[in-house]
C-alpha cells in the first residue's frame, strides 16, 4: 500500500456536493470519523486550503487526501448498500427513455419529475434505473452530468470508464454544448443576450436554493435567444449555459425579470400563467452535442414532454422554429452589466415583498 498523499480532481457529477458525501461515493471505506480527524489536523485540503467535511466542493477542484494507511487499522469498510432488483415495469420505463445507444454512450430523454440522483427522501431516480441500461456492456453505465428533477430532456450516460472520463473532461472543459428550450414570463428587451451574473447558495436554505451574489458567487454565464413571442405575455426562448452552476438557467432568467413558466421556486406566483398553460416547469434540455470518445461527435435531440408541447401549440408556436436556430457562438456582446444588476435587484426586492406578504397572511390566520 502506497504511503503517498493522494490527489483527486472533482468531477462534474460531484459539483456542489458536500465533501463528506464525496468520500461516501468514492472512498466508502473511509469513515466520517477519519475524515473529520484529517480535517481537524489540516491534512484534508481543497485546492490547497484546509477543508471541513461540510464544505461544498466544485467540479475541477483538487482534493488532497492523506495516505490510505493513515486510517486506523480498526476502521473497517462500510458494507455497500445492496441495490434492490428492478421490476419489469421499471426496466421497460428505463429503456423507453433511451434515444441513442452506442458502445460508449447512451442518451436518455429524462421525463420531468424524475430526479437524476437520489437524496433525502428521493428513492426514484435515473441512477437507480441504470442496471436496466447495461445491455451487453461489461459494467453498469455511469452518469456524467445532471438535470434538475423538474427539467426534462437529453441526459448523457457513459457506458465505459473510458467514456466517463472523456465526457467528464468535456463538461468540465466546457466543450460540450447543451441547448435548452424554455417558456418565460414576459419578453426580454434584448432578443439575443448574455446574462453574466455570479451565483451562490442562498443562506438559510440548506443549499437547496441559489441566488445572485455579486461578492461571493461563482462566475456564471448564460446565453438566451428569443425564438417566438406571444404578445408581451410570454415568449419561447433558447438557452445555452456557458458555465454549469446549480439551477443556473432558472436563477438567471428570474434575475433579469423573466422567470421560467412553472418555476415557482425562483419566480414566485408570477411564474404561473393562466389560459390553460400547465403549471409544470417549462424547461427542457432539447439538444446535446459533445465530442465522442471514438471520434466524431454525438449530437442528439430530445422530444418535448407532453405539457410543454401542448403549451407551445396553444400559443401558436411550431417546434420547427426552435430547431431552425443555428448552434453558434454568440455574435452580440453582453447587455450592459448595470442593466442586469438593476433587473436582478428589482426582482430580489419584489420577491422579498411577496414573502413578507405571505408571512403576514399566515400570521393573520393564526
Amino acid at each position: 500500500m502506497s504511503d503517498a498523499v493522494r490527489q483527486f480532481t472533482v468531477g462534474i457529477d460531484d459539483d456542489g456536493i458536500r465533501l463528506d458525501r464525496w468520500f461516501k461515493r468514492h472512498l466508502p471505506e473511509t469513515s466520517f470519523t477519519i475524515v473529520a480527524k484529517w480535517a481537524r489536523t489540516g491534512q484534508l485540503r481543497v485546492d490547497g486550503a484546509r477543508a471541513t467535511p461540510g464544505d461544498r466542493i466544485a467540479a475541477g477542484q483538487v482534493l488532497r487526501v492523506p495516505p490510505a494507511e493513515a486510517a486506523p487499522a480498526a476502521a473497517s469498510p462500510r458494507p455497500q448498500r445492496e441495490r434492490v432488483p428492478l421490476t419489469d415495469d421499471q426496466i421497460a420505463f428505463a429503456r423507453e427513455m433511451v434515444i441513442h445507444k452506442d458502445a460508449q454512450a447512451l442518451v436518455l430523454n429524462k421525463p420531468p419529475g424524475l430526479a437524476t440522483q437520489g437524496g433525502t427522501k428521493t428513492t426514484e431516480h435515473v441512477d437507480a434505473l441504470l442496471d436496466a441500461l447495461q445491455f451487453e456492456a461489461d459494467s453498469r453505465p455511469k452518469l456524467v452530468h445532471r438535470l434538475d428533477k423538474d427539467t426534462s430532456g437529453a441526459l448523457l450516460v457513459a457506458r465505459t470508464s473510458r467514456a466517463a472520463a472523456f465526457f467528464a473532461k468535456a463538461f468540465s472543459g466546457r466543450t460540450a454544448r447543451k441547448v435548452y428550450w424554455a417558456l418565460v414570463v414576459g419578453v426580454p428587451s434584448i432578443d439575443d443576450g448574455m446574462v453574466d451574473l455570479p451565483i451562490a447558495k442562498q443562506p438559510g436554505t440548506g443549499g437547496e436554493k441559489m441566488h445572485v451574489d455579486e461578492e461571493n458567487g461563482q462566475p456564471s454565464r448564460s446565453r438566451y435567444r428569443v425564438i417566438e413571442r406571444a404578445g408581451n405575455r410570454c415568449c419561447w426562448v433558447e438557452l445555452q449555459p456557458f458555465t454549469g452552476r446549480t439551477h443556473q438557467l432558472r436563477v438567471h432568467m428570474a434575475a433579469i425579470g423573466h422567470p421560467i413558466v412553472g418555476d415557482g421556486k425562483y419566480g414566485g406566483p408570477a411564474a404561473f400563467l393562466t389560459g390553460g398553460i400547465s403549471r409544470k416547469m417549462h424547461l427542457h434540455a432539447r439538444r446535446i452535442r459533445v465530442d465522442h470518445p471514438d471520434g466524431g461527435s454525438l449530437d442528439e435531440v430530445a422530444a418535448l414532454p407532453t405539457h410543454f408541447a401542448e403549451s407551445l401549440a396553444s400559443l401558436g408556436f411550431e417546434e420547427a422554429q426552435g430547431d431552425a436556430m443555428p448552434l453558434e457562438e454568440p455574435k452580440k456582446g453582453p447587455p450592459p452589466k448595470s442593466v442586469l444588476k438593476q433587473r436582478a435587484k428589482a426582482h430580489a426586492k419584489t420577491m422579498r415583498k411577496e414573502h413578507r406578504g405571505e408571512r403576514r397572511r399566515r400570521g393573520n390566520r393564526d
